[in-house]
């Protein structure tokens, strides 16, 4: 028998420290020598906190577990063999959230409410840094790339980018240093897809870093994460350490002649620093401000050298897909959008949380099936999408399938995966007002457009929002 509590910041939040002090106490009090495991984000923010019982290949997953809960549990389920079925979320039985699950295809989140993200041994038991040693003992760089560009995997942060053409140009540049960077530094509002993977399974993204760094030739590279994720920071800080005194990362890996050391550098909180060119100058040490492209970084990045810069879900899709073929992953999705999607729901949704769905999911599917409809039975009245530099769509467009192509073709873009529900009580004056607010707060100030653009609407919607709105406002 095994215990897992899911430690993410959503269940920190809801009390999930507490919880696990009353369960060890408990346990202790009872001469029980059960294994508990902490575990990152499982998805299930709205029932947080969670709590799974795992015992001879059987889970039962409780839901909304307080202090209160834990001597009940230990002693009707643990001790007593009678599990507390009114408590219970998920296990063999029909539940109602099982519906949660149903259209859910889990890469990224493999490993999310798993394995415990503090233990380099846990990660390996489930198949941890075996792609990087399957690319390094069994293929060429070449193969690598062919292998993620045949995937058909797009860069995950929001420009959809061919990860295996970037990869190739990065390749192909002449430097005598090279840089890979993952970009962690999620900005926004309603987002916690990156933050959520670097919680729970940060050993997938140095994974796949690494991966990424042979294909190149880089021998350097920086995750970048935003100081405001002082959990996350703290298991990538001791994934890193581990990695290092096991030898995946350092000197001769797997004794095949390749090196890769790897920094954590942690922003400032700039939203402007999601943008790769700004990140590289917060990197080194400058004012995070985009620069003119070409030269891309993949010419010229970090420190003028040659830099591959992708996202964490980016980064976490390749093992998967080293490990399981590329054909494996090209086989879901649609059109060029292939593979799987991780989103964020939150707002009016019954369900907020996290999610990883086969792209061409319609959003209406997203919004009733997955995540149980509108919350207090109100009306859907619009999505937002791609954050404060996305859109929203009405829910006359709810139908629209989730791929790169179509999101774009309604005026929105589907971003890093932030998808925050509106009902029928809010203004969307006042949304638009509020997302007009954040990025007038966030503009770097380079470009005349963004610095005295946003700042004239700004005023306009705020003058609305007062209703002192005048005819030519709009």
């Amino acid at each position: 028998m095994e215990i897992l509590v899911g430690t993410g910041t959503c269940g920190i939040s809801a009390g999930a420290l507490h919880v696990l002090k009353a369960l060890k106490k408990c346990l202790d009090e009872n001469s029980l020598d059960i294994p508990v495991k902490e575990t990152g984000c499982m998805g299930m923010c709205y029932r947080e906190v969670l709590l799974e019982i795992c015992d001879n290949g059987c889970s039962r997953l409780y839901g909304e577990v307080t202090p209160e809960k834990i001597p009940v549990i230990v002693a009707e389920d643990i001790i007593g063999g009678s599990p507390v079925s009114r408590w219970i979320v998920r296990d063999n039985s029909p539940h109602a959230d099982d519906t949660f699950f149903a259209r859910q295809k889990r890469i990224v989140l493999r490993n999310c409410g798993v394995v415990d993200p503090s233990s380099i041994d846990d990660f390996i038991s489930h198949g941890g840094y075996g792609a990087v040693r399957k690319a390094l003992e069994t293929m060429s760089q070449e193969q690598v790339i062919g292998e993620i560009r045949q995937s058909g995997l797009r860069g995950r942060g929001g420009a959809g980018f061919l990860t295996g053409m970037k990869w190739d140009f990065a390749r192909k540049a002449s430097g005598e240093r090279k840089f890979v960077i993952c970009n962690g530094d999620e900005g926004d509002p309603g987002a916690f897809m990156d933050r959520s993977v670097l919680e729970g399974d940060p050993h997938s993204v140095i994974e796949g870093m690494l991966i990424a760094a042979y294909a190149i030739g880089a021998g350097e590279g920086y995750i970048y994460v935003r100081a405001e994720y002082p959990l996350a920071v703290k298991r990538l800080e001791k994934a890193i350490k581990d990695a290092e005194e096991k030898g995946f990362l350092g000197h001769n890996i797997f004794n095949s002649g390749f090196s890769f050391k790897l920094k954590i550098k942690e922003g400032a909180g700039a939203f402007v620093c999601g943008e790769e060119t700004a990140l590289i100058a917060s990197i080194e040490g400058k004012r995070g401000t985009p620069r003119i492209r070409p030269p891309f970084p993949a010419q010229k990045g970090l420190w003028g050298y040659p830099t591959n810069i992708n996202n964490v879900e980016t980064f976490a899709n390749v093992p998967w897909i080293i490990l399981n073929g590329a054909e494996a992953f090209a086989s879901m999705g649609v059109g060029k959008s292939r593979g799987t999607k991780v989103f964020a729901l939150a707002g009016k949704v019954r369900r907020t949380g996290l999610i990883e769905v086969e792209m061409g999911i319609p959003l209406r599917e997203i919004i009733f099936d997955i995540c149980g409809g509108i919350a207090k039975d109100r009306r859907l009245k619009a999505v937002q999408l791609g954050g404060p530099s996305g859109g929203c769509l009405p829910e006359s467009m709810a139908d629209t399938i989730v791929d790169y192509e179509s999101i774009s073709q309604t005026g929105a873009i589907m971003g890093s995966g932030g998808i925050i529900v509106i009902d029928d009580s809010t203004c969307m004056v006042e949304v638009a007002r509020f997302f007009l607010s954040f990025t007038q707060d966030e503009s770097c100030g380079k470009c005349v457009f963004c610095r005295i653009g946003t700042k004239r609407m700004l005023e306009i919607l705020e003058r609305i929002v007062k209703g002192e709105g005048r005819e030519d406002d709009i």
